[in-house]
């Protein structure tokens, strides 16, 4: 062989390298994808929303009576036992001031009262005196009457006349008493708020007691204060006992049955079991963060998981509340990240022979991971997620690895 044809063979080889290098490197390259599996599974249908732990009964201490509350010495979260710890003393108020004209008129009905006592005073001394007089002449007419000396009608009417002057001498003391009681009530009327001692006046306080073990959840009156009746004072409940209420969407909650089972969700711990108990019979307006008018309708919930699991939980804390709304086993499942609408139908693509098909599927209930498969797929069969405008009917795919 020459050197002239050693020469073209060289340059024809490498040309022939640089065209099939050419054809590999220009050719369609596989899109890589990430794939899904069809299976046969269960499917659940929830719906999430932000609730809020409560106290299944708070109670408000309120004052009774109108009086003095002395400053409480509770806090948040002291331990209360049920009619033994005492939650708020109310004591009597102070007497108000009277202003110059009344207490003229108070000391000029003091004096009257006083000149009135002295009055009934001399009263019953004069009827003491004819008592003793009547008294003295009785006993003369029966000493008289024993020897016979004295008619009985002389008798009887000196009997008489002791009985009057005894029943004259009762009703001048119970008069006396009367005047004296109505000079102590004036005399009360000019007391004045600096004159008042509690502790000479025989004053009694009024001890509230807590009417549930539990904690103390809010001082509503902390500082010392005159107050009327019925002013709350204190909030207290057994935090053991707790509800959680979740304020869900009117249409959401139309599909929620008693009894559903719930998963309590970032509180802090581990995910929680509960169960729907009751819902209220009527909706509420609220405006959501976007400024959207809503109604919602609030879905209580009782917590199943031993007390142990929750017990850090308290009043009105912040959870989520996922709450099924309806459970299928044994269905076949496809991702929701495969779907995509094609026309008035759902497809997907599917994972045949290293390309991509696409395949109208019927789909019933669904939800953000899984729908539920009527017709146009098999078990086991894979399908792309998150499709986007790269694929199309027949592209060459390849799985993308992981990581």
């Amino acid at each position: 062989m020459g050197p002239r044809l050693q020469k073209w063979l060289l340059t024809g080889g490498t040309v022939l390298a640089g065209l099939a290098f050419a054809v590999w490197f220009l050719r369609p390259q596989p899109v890589l994808v990430d794939l899904g599996e069809v299976h046969v599974g269960t499917l659940e249908i929830t719906v999430e929303e932000e609730a809020r732990t409560q106290a299944r009964k708070i109670y408000t201490v309120s004052a009774p009576v109108a009086g003095r509350v002395i400053r409480n010495q509770r806090t948040v979260g002291d331990k209360v036992t049920v009619h033994e710890t005492t939650l708020a003393i109310l004591q009597p108020t102070m007497p108000a001031f009277v202003d110059e004209r009344s207490r003229s008129e108070l000391r000029a009905a003091l004096n009257a009262a006083e000149a009135v006592i002295r009055q009934t005073q001399h009263k019953v001394g004069r009827l003491e005196a004819e008592r003793d007089l009547a008294d003295s002449q009785l006993t003369r007419a029966k000493a008289l009457a024993k020897r016979g000396v004295l008619p009985v009608e002389r008798l009887e009417a000196a009997n008489r006349a002791a009985q009057v002057s005894e029943h004259a001498l009762a009703a001048a003391r119970a008069e006396l008493e009367v005047q004296s009681n109505r000079h102590a009530a004036i005399q009360a009327q000019l007391i004045e708020p600096g004159d008042f001692e509690p502790e000479s006046n025989g004053i009694h306080e009024l001890r509230l007691t807590s009417p549930v073990s539990g904690e103390v959840l809010r001082v509503l009156q902390e500082s010392e204060a005159v107050v009327p009746a019925g002013t709350p004072l204190i909030e207290v409940a057994d935090t053991r006992d707790l509800e959680i209420r979740a304020d869900l969407l009117s249409t959401d909650a139309v599909q929620v049955k008693i009894g559903a089972a719930v998963r309590i969700l970032d509180w802090g711990g581990p995910p929680l079991e509960a169960r729907v108990t009751r819902l209220d019979p009527i909706g509420f307006e609220k405006i959501s963060a976007l400024g959207i008018e809503e109604l919602r309708v609030p879905v209580f919930l009782e917590l199943t998981s031993p007390e142990n699991e929750w017990q850090r939980l308290k009043h009105n804390f912040r959870v989520t509340a996922e709450i099924t709304l309806s459970r299928k086993e044994e269905t076949l499942l496809v991702p929701s990240a495969a779907l995509f609408r094609r026309g008035e139908s759902w497809a997907v693509f599917v994972l045949e022979q290293g390309r991509a098909r696409v395949r109208d599927v019927a789909i019933d209930l669904g939800n953000e991971t899984f729908a539920e498969v009527r017709k146009g797929l098999d078990d086991g069969e894979r399908v792309i997620l998150y499709p986007d405008e790269r694929i199309a009917d027949g592209t060459r795919i390849a799985e993308r690895a992981e990581g």
